[in-house]
């Protein structure tokens, strides 16, 4: 290729320039993102078809709440039925306490409390000797 080859003749330059400008242009519109709108509000161009979908979302958001209500009760109804037995418990436990602190002040006094002996049986604390017929505590 010899030096005059090399070189681009002037129409040639000139048009490749106008491809390349057209090139810019065209990447310069399809680049520049459009400006962004406000979001909240209703949207222009909406249809009834719409109103309908607005329609379905409502009566989901509704029925949801209603699951929500009714799950919620049912929480509080164990709860409550939770705290009941407790306090049931409670009271139990305040009936014995009362019974052995009756008991404790019976033995103080040297009595043998009655329904004392059954305990003890009962927790195996009682051992009868096969020999003598001691009690041992």
């Amino acid at each position: 290729m010899d030096f005059e080859e090399s070189f681009i003749n002037a129409q040639d330059f000139d048009s490749l320039v106008q491809v390349e400008q057209a090139q810019e242009m065209k990447e310069s519109t399809t680049t520049t993102p459009p400006p962004v709108a406000n979001k909240r509000g209703r949207k222009p161009g909406k249809k009834s078809s719409d109103k309908v979908d607005i329609r379905a979302k409502l009566e989901r958001s509704r029925q949801s709440a209603r699951e929500c209500r009714a799950r919620k009760k049912l929480r509080y109804q164990y709860l409550e039925e939770l705290v009941t037995d407790r306090e049931k418990a409670v009271v139990l436990l305040r009936q014995e306490l009362d019974k052995y602190r009756m008991w404790c002040g019976e033995v103080d006094e040297g009595r043998i409390p009655e329904g004392f002996p059954g305990l003890l049986d009962e927790m195996g604390a009682v051992k009868q000797e096969s020999a003598g017929g001691v009690l041992i505590m």
